[in-house]
């Protein structure tokens, strides 16, 4: 695995990967290097083709991610500021865009971008002490990571519209009912509790798991019927699949199935 100046990238058992944003004294906000590292992980762990699932996480109990580093774009000229959001952007894609379910596990404090990225993983477990905000609007800003749509539909478009005109930040407690993320532990259990789920789905067929998180976003934004044939269209990709084949196989055997992927 490729070490970085940023990151900590850890094989785990399962085929599961743990990511942790690794700059605590900054509270785990994004340089543009930590972007460009971001960016390369991600494309390496999917070119991998073996890996089941990402955890994604911060170094520390205080802060998940603040978003970007403020300290850094303090010196940008209007030129540079733009071009870093454009490596920005590319970051947030190769994560939304990711063929490999990730899941983050919010640490402590996920502000602005932080909390961007928690919104772009395919769900998310948070510390009981966790927060969150997008604060961009307090900044003379707004957010550009994909918050204003993703958070609405998450919470809802009015619930959304209060959370980032007022910058009002929010607890654990209001994200878990929100929808935010799916449910709350101790710090010292999150991790493990993370990488517990990450294991259930690593334990799946990776072909339908790659089609059915398909079906789900892609389903969203149609009408019912019209998504309904997507499923259709994902559940027959998977009938002449090895892997359909062998969960069956080992279903009638009482025995746990072997999943390669094909």
């Amino acid at each position: 695995m490729e070490k970085y100046a940023t990151l900590r990238v850890q094989e785990r058992p399962e085929n599961i990967v743990l990511v942790t944003l690794d700059r605590p004294e900054v509270a785990n906000a994004f340089s543009t290097q930590a972007a460009l590292d971001l960016c390369d992980v991600f494309r390496r762990l999917e070119a991998g083709g073996r890996y089941r699932c990402i955890v994604l996480t911060g170094a520390g109990e205080k802060a998940f991610c603040a978003g970007a580093d403020l300290k850094e774009r303090n010196s940008l000229t209007e030129e540079e500021w733009r071009s870093q959001h454009e490596i920005f952007e590319r970051m947030f894609r190769a994560v939304r865009d990711c063929a490999v379910p990730v899941i983050a596990a919010v640490n402590g404090a996920a502000y602005a971008g932080g909390l961007e990225l928690v919104l772009l993983c395919d769900f998310a477990y948070a510390s009981k002490s966790a927060k969150f905000a997008l604060t961009e609007a307090s900044l003379g800003i707004m957010p550009g990571g994909g918050g204003t749509q993703t958070l609405a539909r998450a919470v809802g478009e009015r619930r959304a519209k209060e959370l980032i005109l007022a910058a009002r930040p929010f607890s654990a407690a209001e994200a878990l009912a929100w929808g935010v993320v799916n449910g709350l532990c101790e710090p010292r259990t999150l991790l493990d509790a993370t990488l517990e789920a990450a294991a259930r789905i690593a334990a799946n067929a990776p072909l339908s798991v790659r089609e059915a998180r398909h079906a789900i976003r892609q389903g969203l934004g149609m009408d019912l019927a019209s998504a309904m044939q997507l499923e259709i269209a994902a559940y027959n990709r998977l009938v002449g699949t090895e892997d359909r084949k062998e969960g069956v196989r080992a279903f009638n055997e009482k025995r746990k199935p072997n999943f390669k992927g094909c």
